[in-house]
């Protein structure tokens, strides 16, 4: 393995960086900042000067925070170096203070302006929202006003605020907090993170597309017959009912990413493989989804609850939210004009699985054997976890003296064909393309406004019972109204 500290890197990561997360003694710290930030230091991804600054309520003092820090370390990285881990946590500082008070933010003023002057020079400050939602206004003016995330100058020590989904409950508070954002902090400042951009195989999509020239001139209406995107859970709400209910499932995940996963595969050729080109390219097909009339919107779309979900920790007994949606839309662009959009996610399905499914029509007249009477279409499975690769059906003839068709697959698994590369985890990911200032991989505000357009007016048709909840049985693989 690569030491700590001797990777060559990158000269824009060599600049002196500062890491501050607010709300570090949370659940994100524990589960994704903490175990990423340990393998980029492993692999010297990270600034040899480098200091992350934890920021909560909690009564901690630096020795305490660096413990918790390294138990986090043990639990979630299995063999892990003693050793390295006892060199990382030297890295992190601690800050108390409340979200709603003046103190801490002060007090984390000096510090940054005390470590400027022990390394005699004005450090590039990452600002990561690891809080709940709700205290992000608070967080976002608190930041601008104390001085915090102002750089020292236009040409050295830059400031990134980072935001962690959900970017607002509805369009109406979405377009709140990006005002609010954006008289505080300028765009190139703000990296809206939704970490399935950050997935291996989601970032190959665009590979996948736009490498492969025998794709080209097959992917549009006139050969794509439908596209169904699913992401489906085992799991249920768990310890997450206070935050889930009220939220649901289509917010939690279909606004963001399943949506990010449609315009990956439907936008246009961006052009470049740069931030700029593809965010664009990305709110460009967003923007054409089809916004679903109330009449529509009864008849394309299924809302369902899992049984017990009104007896979760933290549920309201009488709620009414979703825990699976199915929707059918369309992309008012030329490309894809006709093409049926299925949307579907839900929890305590019958299996955890990501799925992109691309259905080909066959042309006619269909060069079929004339006892089979019926035609046969090609499908394309990408699939993004936990199984990471493709799937094509082909259609071939049997062996033997008749003319029978059946069908076969070509598939392709992705860490079997890179066996022994090492692949990064999504948050390993974002905190690297941050720190190089590389927005590829995060929302733009045009991105989230054409999400919520489509989302909310079914979301209030639902909350207007226009659809009826279906409940349905825990681990289902297909949910209907008669469920």
């Amino acid at each position: 393995m690569t030491r700590p500290m001797e990777q060559k890197q990158d000269k824009q990561n060599l600049l002196p960086t500062i890491f501050v997360i607010l709300g570090a003694t949370g659940d994100l710290m524990r589960r994704k900042l903490t175990p990423a930030l340990f393998h980029l230091y492993e692999k010297g991804d990270l600034p040899p000067l480098f200091q992350v600054i934890g920021f909560s309520r909690d009564e901690l003092t630096v020795e305490g925070f660096r413990k918790m820090v390294a138990g986090i370390v043990r639990e979630r990285v299995p063999g892990a170096d003693q050793s390295t881990i006892e060199k990382f946590v030297k890295f992190f500082a601690y800050q108390h203070g409340f979200f709603e008070e003046d103190k801490g933010y002060r007090e984390m003023a000096s510090y940054l302006g005390r470590k400027d002057g022990e390394w005699m020079v004005c450090a590039n400050k990452l600002f990561y929202i690891a809080a709940s939602p709700q205290f992000y206004e608070t967080i976002f003016r608190k930041l601008a006003s104390s001085g915090l995330t102002k750089p020292c100058s236009p040409k050295e020590g830059w400031t990134r605020v980072i935001v962690e989904k959900p970017f607002g409950k509805d369009l109406k508070t979405a377009q709140a907090l990006d005002a609010l954002l954006g008289k505080l902090f300028k765009e190139e400042q703000i990296y809206r993170i939704d970490h399935y951009l950050g997935k291996e195989t989601v970032q190959n999509i665009l590979a996948f597309r736009f490498s492969n020239s025998f794709l080209q001139g097959s992917w549009n209406a006139k050969a794509v017959e439908s596209i169904k995107i699913q992401l489906f859970e085992k799991e249920g709400v768990g310890n997450r009912g206070g935050f889930y209910d009220g939220i649901g499932t289509l917010r939690d995940v279909g606004q963001n990413h399943v949506l990010q996963l449609l315009a990956l595969f439907t936008m246009e050729n961006p052009g470049a493989f740069d931030g700029s080109s593809i965010r664009r390219a990305r709110a460009q097909i967003l923007r054409s989804l089809r916004s679903l009339k109330p009449k529509e919107i009864e008849e394309a779309t299924l809302r369902g609850q899992y049984e017990g979900y009104t007896s979760e920790k933290n549920v309201a007994p009488d709620s009414q939210t979703e825990t699976y949606f199915r929707i059918e839309t369309f992309l008012d662009a030329s490309r894809w004009k006709g093409v049926p959009v299925i949307l579907e996610s839900g929890k305590e399905m019958s299996e955890d699985r990501v799925d992109v499914i691309v259905t080909f029509r066959h042309y006619t007249p269909c060069l079929c054997p004339p006892a089979s009477g019926k035609h046969y279409q090609n499908v394309l499975y990408y699939h993004i976890q936990p199984r990471e690769g493709i799937d094509v059906s082909f259609w071939v003839k049997k062996p033997g003296p008749e003319m029978t068709i059946e069908e076969r697959g070509f598939s392709f698994d992705y860490k079997k064909a890179f066996e022994g590369t090492e692949f990064s985890d999504a948050y390993e990911r974002l905190l690297l393309h941050v720190i190089r200032g590389d927005q590829t991989l995060f929302v733009s505000t045009q991105e989230i406004m054409a999400e919520w357009k489509f989302v909310d007016p079914i979301l209030r048709a639902w909350q207007q019972n226009k659809v009826p909840l279906t409940i349905y049985k825990k681990h289902s693989s297909e949910i209907d109204e008669s469920t």
